[in-house]
């Protein structure tokens, strides 16, 4: 499976990393996957909806 959130679909983006010449070299910067037990599955989810849920569950 790709490094993807399985509630809301977010994957990695594209950045810039410059040296002291400014030459740009292409990057991908991953988002912060976690391995969660929710209804009785294991998902991977960010951090971002991990957080949520906890908001909501209050």
């Amino acid at each position: 499976m790709a490094k993807t959130c399985a509630l809301c679909g977010r994957g990695a983006t594209k950045d810039a990393s410059r040296s002291h010449s400014n030459i740009k070299t292409n990057k991908r910067q991953h988002i912060n996957l976690q391995t969660r037990s929710i209804a009785g599955g294991k998902i991977k989810t960010c951090t971002k909806c991990i957080k949520t849920m906890k908001k909501v569950a209050k």
